[in-house]
């Protein structure tokens, strides 16, 4: 559905994979009391940074492509 509505494939398989890692490492803190360190929370947020700079790429790369109207005229 989110595909269809125009989110680029890489973004939502970027946005996917972070999740799952981010969501794995602080539920297993949660749940299991695995340790969650400082080095660990960078690591996540530089995961979600990466993911908001491929979000932020890939709009910018659709807002340079000629919509399919302009280019015929």
């Amino acid at each position: 559905m989110v595909l269809r509505a125009g989110l680029a494939l890489g973004v939502a398989y970027g946005i996917w994979g972070a999740s799952g890692v981010a969501l794995t490492a602080v539920l297993a803190t949660v749940i299991f009391g695995d340790p969650l360190t400082a080095v660990m929370g960078v690591g996540i947020a530089l995961v979600i940074a990466g993911v908001l700079c491929v979000e932020l790429g890939a709009q910018a790369a659709h807002a340079r492509r000629p919509h399919p109207e302009e280019a015929t005229s």
